[in-house]
């Protein structure tokens, strides 16, 4: 390669951005950041602006790096991850045509969901495409579309989602990887890895849909429209994009079966590459990021998130105190208690739920309360709940037939040793913790590099991209969560039908008094 060739990495997240200009050894030549909103018009939706907040962020992160250039660097390639998988319908000219719905956090299309599963039955439906369908399928949100904005249904010409819609602007190409279009269920086939017509005569013709490609395939170049806003060079060679937290995990090198990321963001995400499909009904089963290869995902709907509502709803004192980390100031606290709180169990369902129990109705509970109790009790029953939440899902998988031989922990949560000691004595398993992790825009720059030639085996990613830390092992307090994590599986059971009837009332209140539904979900956190 050229002595100036650099890759180009940029991920678009759920409130924020970032984009990456790397050397094919892995060192970082520059970093940028953009930051953004994230629009919550009613409860339980969650929506972006393609052009004001995808588009513009890539524009802006891009202009910003390509300033950094000196006359002898060359942009060898681009790749772009973005949130996902969202639902963006758009004209014949590509223009979209409404706000994009994005991905699980968005729950309005439950009624769409049992509609299709009573239609069809679920077990049909996780025949085809390995999984049930939950609010993170993009079928459902489509057939929503169609039932309730009639008009917009009807003009649209495809459905994309952020990384489609990123790519075809800079490209002029219409695609879709085949990760994120594992989640476009009922209208894929998991085994074939294919668009399906089975399912698809209630929701949409699957003409309307992008052509599926690989995240390690180049799809286009910059056209000269896109180059004028982003200063990208025209004919820059462009692939086919990924999901965010799939480009996260290329960025620590899990690409073998066996190897999960566990990434501590405002949500909790897991990974899983398998050898070959394998499926659960309460798992996302998806391909993974190159050719032949499959995952199994798991994620919960607040992690960090609930880390961010407790320190500002109730540690205000701690905010900017001399100059104090608040959260390293909770987790001081939370220090203190011991394995199970002083006895408080905590269901951190504080939007509801995703894997493994697929509740949109679940909220948060908080057992086992007494006078003696102080805010880091009730803190570390935060994390702890957490924790157990993840052990579910890390059982689910290996229920699924899918071993977990090494986890590698990312995120703005692993800068709270606590947490993730916590997590290690809950689940039993050691944690790696990467020296640096930069994000999914330095697993994007990866994928340009290997699609492009410049990167010619994935063990470089091991070799000289990803820089071994340390590690996180089970202490000797592990088996004193083990009745704690028993009682806290009992617990949303025994809550759940109260909790829903609370769910319904509340909603019925706040209909009832003409309640303001634009909310803003709390932004990610580092624990």
């Amino acid at each position: 390669n050229a002595v100036g060739d650099l890759l180009l990495g940029i991920d678009i997240g759920t409130y924020s951005s970032k984009g990456v200009l790397c050397r094919p050894d892995g060192g970082i030549a520059a970093e940028a950041r953009a930051n953004h909103e994230l629009s919550v018009p009613r409860h339980g939706w969650a929506e972006h602006d393609a052009d004001e907040v995808w588009w513009a962020d890539l524009a802006a992160i891009a202009r910003t790096l390509t300033a950094r250039l000196t006359r002898s660097d060359r942009i060898a390639a681009l790749a772009v991850s973005a949130i996902g998988p969202c639902l963006l319908p758009v004209d014949a000219a590509r223009r979209p045509l409404r706000p994009a719905i994005l991905y699980g956090v968005d729950v309005r299309a439950a009624a769409q969901i049992n509609e299709l599963e009573g239609r069809y039955g679920r077990d049909a439906l996780v025949e085809l495409g390995g999984m049930r369908l939950t609010s993170q399928a993009i079928g459902p949100k489509i057939l929503w579309l169609r039932e309730h904005e009639p008009e917009v249904y009807a003009r649209a010409d495809r459905f994309l989602t952020a990384t489609s819609y990123l790519v075809r602007r800079l490209t002029g190409e219409t695609v879709i990887d085949r990760h994120t279009a594992s989640h476009f269920n009922p209208l894929i086939d998991l085994t074939r890895l294919e668009w399906e017509s089975r399912f698809a005569e209630r929701i949409t013709p699957l003409e309307r849909l992008p052509e599926l490609r690989w995240s390690d395939e180049i799809v286009g170049t910059v056209t000269d429209a896109a180059a004028s806003e982003t200063s990208i060079p025209p004919g820059t060679p462009v692939t086919a994009g990924a999901v965010d937290a799939l480009a996260e995990a290329v960025s620590v090198g899990v690409v073998d079966p066996g190897d999960l990321m566990l990434m501590y963001g405002s949500t909790a995400f897991l990974i899983l590459i398998v050898d070959g499909r394998r499926s659960h009904p309460d798992l996302w089963a998806t391909a993974g990021a190159f050719p032949g290869s499959y995952a199994l995902a798991g994620g919960m709907a607040t992690s960090g998130s609930a880390t961010t509502w407790f320190r500002d709803e109730f540690a205000r004192g701690l905010r900017g105190g001399a100059g104090r980390d608040p959260y390293a100031a909770l987790a001081h606290e939370a220090a203190a208690s011991p394995p199970g709180a002083h006895g408080l169990l905590f269901l951190p369902y504080l939007s509801g739920e995703r894997t493994p129990i697929h509740d949109p109705e679940a909220r948060g509970v908080l057992a086992g309360l007494a006078l003696g109790h102080r805010r880091g009790d009730v803190y570390r029953a935060l994390l702890e709940g957490v924790a157990y939440g993840i052990r579910q899902n890390l059982e689910t998988m290996i229920d699924a037939g899918a071993p977990v031989e090494r986890i590698l922990a990312v995120g703005g949560g692993t800068a709270n040793p606590l947490w993730l000691q916590i997590v290690s004595d809950v689940t039993g398993r050691s944690q790696q913790v990467p020296q640096q992790t930069i994000g999914a825009a330095y697993g994007d720059a990866f994928l340009a590099g290997y699609a492009c030639g410049l990167i010619g085996d994935l063990s470089e990613l091991s070799a000289r991209w990803v820089r071994p830390g340390g590690s996180i092992e089970p202490g000797p307090e592990a088996q004193a969560y083990e009745p704690f994590y028993r009682l806290f599986t009992e617990l949303y059971r025994d809550s759940r039908s109260v909790v829903h009837s609370l769910a319904a009332l509340v909603r019925k209140q706040e209909q009832s008094i003409g309640v303001d539904e634009s909310i803003r979900i709390p932004e990610a956190a580092p624990g």
